[in-house]
């Protein structure tokens, strides 16, 4: 792959695995480096990929590898726990909720969302990838993704929900309370 073909790929890229890699690493030093580490991967092993329309998944499948395999080294993977069932139906409220809030406060709280969840959450809401293109990418059967989403979707109503109601509880500052 010459110099040029190799800036477009970074060009047409870089900024969807940034955000990718940003939701599931939690900061930007750690994003960047794996964004990076994705591109170094493809420079080193991309001329392999046969079919030239399956480079985008290439590259996201390569960076949550890569991810994953940074965090196989400093620590152990947590188990995901089971919701109990009904877990995942959407009350009318919550989903006013949603409307409600803007896009900073909904991607601020995807990082609080487990690990598991956020990489179909990140690829299906912000990439807007099918679900069998998601399957692919994490390696995973298409009904694992459908799960995860489902779950996913379950952990940031929870959170959203616990940061409206935060909002809602605002002090008065000391010195506007009255004494009497």
């Amino acid at each position: 792959m010459g110099q040029d073909a190799f800036t477009q790929l970074v060009d047409a890229y870089y900024a969807p695995l940034y955000r990718f890699a940003l939701s599931l690493a939690r900061n930007s030093a750690d994003a960047c480096d794996l964004t990076q580490q994705t591109f170094y991967v493809w420079a080193t092993k991309g001329a392999a990929l046969r079919d030239a329309s399956k480079v985008k998944t290439w590259l996201f499948t390569t960076l949550y590898r890569e991810f994953l395999r940074g965090r196989r080294r400093g620590s152990r993977l947590t188990a995901i726990e089971d919701l109990p069932p009904g877990e995942d139906d959407v009350p009318a409220a919550e989903i006013d909720l949603a409307l409600n809030m803007d896009a900073q406060t909904v991607v601020e709280a995807l990082q609080e969302v487990d690990e598991a969840f956020r990489a179909p959450l990140t690829l299906f809401y912000l990439e807007d990838l099918p679900y069998q293109e998601i399957a692919d990418m994490l390696e995973v059967p298409i009904g694992t993704v459908m799960s995860r989403l489902s779950r996913g979707k379950a952990q940031l109503r929870a959170v959203l929900a616990k940061k409206e109601s935060a909002q809602k509880i605002i002090p008065f500052p000391i010195s506007e309370r009255k004494t009497s």
